[in-house]
């Protein structure tokens, strides 16, 4: 079986997805599945250089929607030699410029012995009802739903399947947009490879990027530094956390409190930039909050493995391949209620769970600073179960493989 992958970019600073094609696509391969790439990043850039699979990059795009005139002669060109054809995330170009291709390929070959290949859309998050609702959208949900009227739910209605990460991604699914009938719904799953066994040039790598915090206990929040992610709550709650302990006569309170490492792409952003300007005019969130950056290969695992917990109070948050990742490494997580696989660390007992507001990280982090030592371990522990038991890469090759030979 081939299968084409069509997404806007898999540069790793644009969030998850990219990187979920990156982790499933050698499983797929072991399975017996081959796997191509179209994205619409520029050909030069680096990123796409590093992957074993073929990749074929027909940026650079243009503009918010991501345009470009190479697409559909591609797709009109290259549809015919794949099985199955799996379109990743909505909204953009690349979805449209699909049903162009393959319209304009089942009118010239329709009628004769060429095969025409099944499609899936797989929407990594964007049908969530949180991008209609949230009040700084309004402009934006008001596109959404006329793009969805025109363009879009021509592409998920006519698909031969909506392929979702997990059972309530599903659901929310059909919450936002209407007509929304695809004529299938499935949760295939997704997950993190296993992740590279600890050695002490992980921890190297990373206290290079964050000397700061070397010998000392940390939070990990790794992702995006953007409104959507929640990090203006996490850091006002950690704030309010350490007021309260030197309130109630703690002498030294951030010595009390792990230290908070806020890494990853977008702090050059407006709201980096405030955030970063709110930790630099406070005394206490100055020695204890740090802006490593974008964290890759070694310095990322070291972080990961040197860390107290993982953090990430999101507003909206499909999967989340970091807090996976984090699980992996054997850590707890500690994330809101609105990161969609917070049933399952709480069922398997892998963390704490909260809303996606200041109280609400206010309840994780004193939470957290009630545990016992032997409570943190065995919370850790846990963790590690969870990601055993819901979330290898190789149980979700397998079910997306049934899917594919299936239909």
């Amino acid at each position: 079986m081939n299968v084409l992958h069509i997404i806007p970019s898999m540069n790793p600073d644009s969030g998850g997805t990219s990187q979920g094609i990156r982790n499933i696509i050698p499983e797929l391969e072991k399975l017996g599945i081959k796997n191509e790439v179209v994205c619409l990043d520029d050909p030069s850039d680096k990123f796409l250089t590093k992957d074993p699979f073929i990749n074929t990059a027909l940026g650079p795009s243009k503009g918010p929607w991501q345009y470009s005139s190479k697409l559909i002669p591609w797709l009109f060109e290259n549809i015919g030699r794949f099985d199955v054809i799996i379109v990743n995330a909505l909204w953009l170009y690349h979805g449209y410029a699909f049903r162009k291709a393959l319209k304009k390929y089942q009118k010239a070959y329709g009628n004769g012995d060429v095969k025409t290949p099944k499609f899936f859309v797989m929407p990594h998050g964007m049908l969530d009802p949180y991008f209609q609702q949230a009040p700084e959208r309004k402009i934006k949900a008001l596109r959404n739903w006329l793009y969805w009227k025109l363009i879009e739910s021509k592409l998920v209605n006519t698909a031969d399947g909506m392929l979702f990460t997990c059972e309530a991604e599903l659901l929310l699914a059909r919450k936002p947009f209407y007509p929304y009938h695809p004529k299938k719904e499935f949760n295939v799953g997704y997950g993190a490879e296993v992740p590279p066994v600890y050695n002490d040039r992980m921890t190297s790598a990373f206290f290079e990027k964050c000397p700061e915090v070397k010998g000392q206990p940390y939070f990990l929040f790794l992702s995006r530094i953007h409104e959507k992610k929640g990090v203006d709550h996490l850091i006002e709650a950690y704030s309010n956390v350490l007021d309260t302990f030197e309130n109630n006569g703690i002498d030294n309170a951030t010595s009390v409190l792990p230290k908070l490492v806020i890494a990853g792409p977008g702090i050059e952003t407006p709201f980096g930039k405030r955030i970063e300007e709110l930790v630099a005019t406070s005394t206490k969130l100055h020695e204890s909050v740090y802006f490593p950056g974008m964290l890759a290969g070694d310095a990322k695992w070291g972080a990961f493995y040197a860390a107290e917990a993982f953090v990430l109070v999101s507003h909206q948050e499909n999967f989340g391949i970091a807090v996976v990742e984090a699980l992996a490494c054997g850590k707890p997580v500690l994330i809101s209620k609105q990161v969609n696989i917070w049933h399952e660390i709480i069922e398997g007992g892998g963390g704490i769970v909260e809303d996606d507001t200041t109280l609400g990280a206010i309840k994780i982090l004193k939470g957290w600073n009630k545990l016992t030592r032997d409570e943190i371990e065995a919370m850790g522990a846990n963790a590690l179960r969870v990601y055993e038991n819901y979330f290898r890469i190789e149980t979700a090759a397998k079910k997306l493989k049934e899917v594919l030979n299936e239909y």
